[in-house]
């Protein structure tokens, strides 16, 4: 039970103001939340089970220390990826209209899911704990974390406050990171927290540099005029 609640508990703070969120209250909006719930459940179940299963094979490949290490340089990754924020795509398919809503919610969050922190964060934890825990705590854990945001949303008609959601899960990941890279590197030699530095400060680096990029463009694209309307001068 220990992994399984772990698990739920890291995904659920991870999924909290993610990119696949956003698309998860985007889609709440155009198709029955129900089916949206359910379309999540399934696309989450598929890539979570993959997820589990590769950081399993990593976790046998791996001595134990060497993925104590590994994992707590990952969450530092995750903390820092939290920080810089995703860039959600309001397009694409869930804009359209479709006669089979939950097979469209399916592609389309599996689609985002793909690659995500959340999917990567599964596989890290999978890599030291039981395989079916922490593919069904995973899997939990983020379906609670977007029901709870959908309703949310519904109830009050205001986001959250994105800015501290961001910083409190950022902090936990960070933290979680500092504790499993000290777990591990207490038995690893001195060559390996040098490369772990220098992994920090490269990741450091290119995400916290890749943020104001991104802020770049969100206030570009809140400048730009709507399709049909002058421009305000």
């Amino acid at each position: 039970m220990h992994a399984f609640w772990l698990a739920f508990g890291l995904i659920f703070i991870a999924e909290l103001g993610d990119k696949t969120q956003l698309v998860a209250l985007t889609l709440a909006t155009r198709f029955n939340p129900r089916v949206v719930l359910a379309g999540i459940l399934a696309a989450t179940l598929l890539v979570h089970v993959f997820s589990a299963a590769l950081g399993g094979l990593f976790g046998e490949l791996l001595p134990t220390a060497w993925i104590w290490f590994l994992a707590g340089l990952a969450f530092i990754g995750f903390g820092l990826w939290t920080l810089r924020g995703d860039e959600a795509d309001g397009g694409g398919p869930a804009a359209g209209r479709t006669r089979s809503p939950f097979w469209l919610v399916t592609i389309t969050f599996f689609l985002a899911e793909v690659g995500d922190k959340t999917m990567l964060s599964t596989v890290t934890l999978a890599a030291t704990l039981p395989f079916v825990p922490v593919w069904l705590g995973s899997t939990l854990g983020m379906v609670t974390s977007d029901a709870m945001a959908i309703w949310v949303g519904r109830t009050l008609g205001a986001r959250l406050p994105e800015r501290i959601v961001k910083l409190a899960a950022a902090g936990i990941f960070l933290a979680f990171g500092l504790v499993e890279i000290v777990r591990g590197g207490s038995h690893l030699p001195a060559a390996a927290w040098v490369l772990g530095a220098a992994l920090v400060g490269a990741m450091a680096f290119f995400l916290l540099r890749g943020s104001r990029s991104l802020r770049r463009r969100r206030s570009d694209a809140r400048r730009r005029p709507i399709r049909g309307l002058p421009a305000l001068e």
